[in-house]
């Protein structure tokens, strides 16, 4: 999938009748808070905070350096998780936390995301975006995130369009 065809990913809490139909196709972590459960959380190294385990996880509990299998649903609550050393689609390399009280709207989030995410790529890669095979996208805030979770952080996730890798692209300088 080239980077044209791949679709920024929104960090996103579902409405209410969203749930409904989102229920058979993937557990969502809003049915496990309305019934009284938790938010899946990833089994984390205690010293390194590293993903030790592949599962699923929060969107809201991504950090800088957890790797991921790609996701393509446009509005997301749970991620599917695993460890970097495992063979992986996408690597959180970068958080950027959006100041503010009032929602901005949806293309100053994007144009914030992708500015803050441009910025980081070289010294995250070791090369400048331009001269790069690797692509990003981001998990951003939506409306109802941000009004109903505090939501503020846009998550810069580094991938290569040639297919998954293993271990981090952190100095990958391609």
């Amino acid at each position: 999938m080239n980077s044209a065809t791949r679709r920024i990913l929104t960090r996103a809490l579902v409405s209410l009748a969203a749930v409904a139909v989102a229920i058979p196709l993937s557990g969502c972590s809003i049915v496990r808070d309305l019934v009284g459960g938790s938010a899946p959380q990833p089994e984390r190294d205690e010293t390194t905070q590293e993903i030790v385990e592949e599962g699923d996880a929060d969107v809201f509990a991504l950090i800088v350096g957890d790797c991921m299998y790609e996701v393509t649903e446009e509005l997301v609550s749970e991620v599917p998780v695993v460890p970097c050393d495992q063979p992986h689609d996408d690597e959180v390399y970068f958080d950027l936390t959006i100041d503010g009280d009032e929602y901005p709207g949806d293309d100053v989030i994007q144009t914030q995301a992708e500015e803050a995410c441009l910025a980081e790529f070289e010294p995250f890669v070791g090369l400048a975006y331009d001269s790069s095979t690797l692509d990003f996208s981001t998990y951003r805030p939506s409306h109802e995130s941000w009004e109903t979770r505090d939501d503020r952080v846009v998550s810069c996730v580094i991938y290569d369009p040639a297919g998954q890798v293993t271990g981090t692209l952190a100095g990958a300088a391609r």
